[in-house]
């Protein structure tokens, strides 16, 4: 049992990480912020829900309890920008995704802050998802690592319009094999109630750019989802079972698509 995440060890080569499910923020760090901070607002809400189906898939999952706002467990550990000339959200966030402030009277965050909650944080949950990554693929010769993010539809400050509903990035193939993506790739042809994209306004965050590497056996794929195609995008950001039990089987059977062109892999 760990207090920085939350872990399920499965059977099968796939590993799914929720690095934005946490919405908890440490006592000391909650004193300096705003209302508007304190909600907690760009946590991806209720993937551990939707991602249920994945136990019966065999999966191991791992998902963050803390709130993206303390450190963001998706960007690297020297906060270089992944999509440079894009608006950057940054390692340790002083602002929400609308350009909200996170802290009272203007805070600004110290080094010393920064590289307490980098090692107190990012670091444990980085080296669980290493040591969970190694164990399968010395146990199966190949993992799948499906990274799980949801996002509001609208944001002017990160993207223009709406968001399509679904999202996948592998780094613009670096990340995947192009069989194993085009396996994904086929679901989302076939699929005519919801917007997609693959590697556009988003092409995998730093977790899958880091340990993607199909030369090495290690497959990762990342889905973005528009919250609003399983939940209410306002706080307190409820969860509408009518609108998640459209799409938990689109995003199922991207993921069993994937699961099984990578066990394929394995013959």
């Amino acid at each position: 049992m760990s207090d920085i995440y939350q872990f399920s060890r499965g059977t099968a080569p796939l590993l799914i990480s929720i690095p934005h499910l946490g919405s908890q923020i440490p006592d000391a760090q909650r004193a300096q912020m705003t209302a508007l901070g304190l909600e907690s607002g760009d946590t991806d809400w209720h993937l551990d829900t939707l991602y249920q189906f994945a136990e019966a898939l065999g999966a191991s999952i791992i998902g963050a309890r803390y709130s993206r706002y303390v450190v963001d467990l998706n960007r690297p550990p020297n906060d270089e920008s992944l999509y440079p000339g894009q608006t950057k959200t940054g390692l340790c966030p002083a602002q929400t995704f609308r350009g909200d402030a996170l802290y009272q009277h203007d805070g600004v965050l110290t080094d010393a802050e920064r590289e307490h909650r980098l090692n107190t944080y990012w670091q444990p949950y980085h080296a669980k998802l290493r040591e969970e990554l190694d164990r399968i693929k010395a146990e199966h010769g190949t993992v799948l690592l499906w990274e799980a993010h949801s996002i509001a539809s609208v944001l002017p400050r990160l993207f223009d319009g709406k968001l399509p509903d679904l999202n996948i990035g592998t780094s613009d193939g670096a990340a995947c094999a192009p069989d194993i993506l085009a396996a994904v790739s086929a679901q989302l042809e076939n699929c005519a109630d919801y917007t997609w994209a693959i590697n556009g306004r988003f092409k995998g965050g730093y977790i899958t750019r880091h340990y993607g590497s199909p030369a090495d056996n290690v497959h990762a794929i990342q889905l973005e989802m528009c919250q609003s195609t399983y939940m209410n995008e306002t706080h307190p950001y409820a969860y509408r079972q009518d609108l998640a039990g459209k799409v938990i089987p689109v995003v199922e059977g991207m993921v069993r698509a994937a699961l099984e062109q990578t066990t394929a892999r394995q013959r």
